[in-house]
């Protein structure tokens, strides 16, 4: 069996790769190639493009790179078509995947094209359902509330569970003490640590990370230690923390959040993370444009929160501070609200566990991986 799998930025290649690991378990004589990044490869996938050249975000980012991205695009057609999958598995990542989605199926019609990790169309661009309906062959939603959202579009749809719950359950280094972690990655000790999760783009990091720092720096019992994303060259945090006492780690979300006490998280998957790994967090996102673009997302984002945590949960679990909300003295608010023994860090932490229980233990990758060889088999 022959897969082509496309996942455009580091939390995709993440799922991606544990994916491919069941579907070898299942399926021994399986075949990969796609678009990703080091995990996938890792399974055994043949890349055709890494994701670190496809991380553009926002309308504005997108312009500036057009060309590079059409490039990648018309790279992306041409590998699938030479290659010939039997199956097309795209992962998140709408607007490139969706148009991968539509070409597989105008050009390679006999080719099952499964969506693992939909995009989030029940948020915002709910108009995408309309080629997620035509052109995908099945949905595996990884959101329990997705099902019902998908199906009444007339989508195929099934809920398989969430891949965080099966990758922070998998995590390396599971369970050393801050010690052992100190020792490996150089962070110092004495100081309980407040980790910085500040996005895995270069837009992200520049609109996130300046007040992430000043907000996170008015709590010197802390010690700041900030993710790095292992895509990004290591200069382009320099020009940020050279003013600031901090540590930045590589590659080492899971191990950092084991170890922290309190987070600021931008706003994706990594908010989700986060609550499985029991740490109290503020949820953020810096938006270009100040109160009008705030306001005119307002009206086209269908949902009232966007962070995971609470759209899961149905309720507020974590705050979120979005756009002309989002700044250092307001950030610094809600952090001294969470700093411990503080009620409402207490009763964060209760609403995890309560969250946790709603996802389920069941490992996803191995879930989805069944349905799908099931489902290609029983055509």
């Amino acid at each position: 069996m022959k897969y082509f799998v496309i996942a455009g930025e580091a939390s995709g290649d993440l799922h991606a790769s544990n994916l491919l690991r069941a579907l070898k378990e299942q399926n021994p004589e399986a075949q990969f190639k796609g678009l990703g990044g080091d995990l996938m490869a890792a399974q055994g996938c043949k890349l055709v493009q890494h994701y670190r050249d496809m991380a553009y975000m926002g309308f504005v980012d997108v312009i500036i790179h057009l060309r590079t991205i059409l490039g990648i695009m018309s790279k992306a057609k041409q590998a699938v078509q030479d290659y010939r999958p039997d199956v097309v598995i795209l992962v998140d990542y709408p607007s490139f995947n969706l148009q991968m989605a539509k070409y597989v199926k105008k050009n390679l019609p006999g080719t099952t094209v499964f969506y693992y990790i939909a995009p989030k169309v029940w948020a915002w661009k709910s108009w995408r359902v309309k080629s997620i309906r035509k052109y995908v062959d099945r949905v595996f939603s990884i959101l329990p509330f997705e099902v019902e959202w998908f199906g009444k579009r007339g989508c195929e749809v099934s809920y398989v569970g969430n891949p965080c719950v099966d990758a922070v359950e998998a995590r390396e280094h599971k369970g050393e003490t801050v010690t052992e972690f100190s020792a490996r990655t150089g962070v110092p000790t004495g100081k309980p640590l407040l980790a910085l999760l500040p996005g895995s783009r270069v837009s992200e990091l520049s609109g996130n990370l300046p007040d992430m720092l000043k907000a996170a720096s008015a709590f010197p019992q802390f010690h700041i230690v900030i993710a790095g994303a292992p895509a990004l060259p290591k200069d382009l945090y320099n020009q940020y923390t050279k003013d600031f006492n901090c540590s930045v780690v590589y590659g080492e979300t899971y191990q950092l959040l084991q170890q922290a006490e309190l987070a600021v998280v931008t706003s994706g998957t990594a908010t989700l993370e986060t609550a499985l790994m029991r740490v109290p967090q503020v949820v953020v996102y810096q938006i270009a444009g100040g109160k009008i673009v705030y306001w005119i997302l307002r009206k086209i984002i269908r949902v009232k929160s966007v962070s995971l945590v609470n759209l899961i949960a149905d309720r507020e679990v974590v705050t979120e501070l979005l756009g002309y909300n989002f700044n250092a003295v307001s950030l610094k608010d809600e952090l001294g609200k969470l700093v411990a023994p503080a009620e409402k860090r207490q009763r964060m932490l209760a609403e995890y566990g309560e969250l946790a229980e709603q996802l389920g233990s069941e490992p996803v990758s191995k879930r989805a991986a069944r349905e799908m060889l099931e489902r290609i088999t029983s055509k």
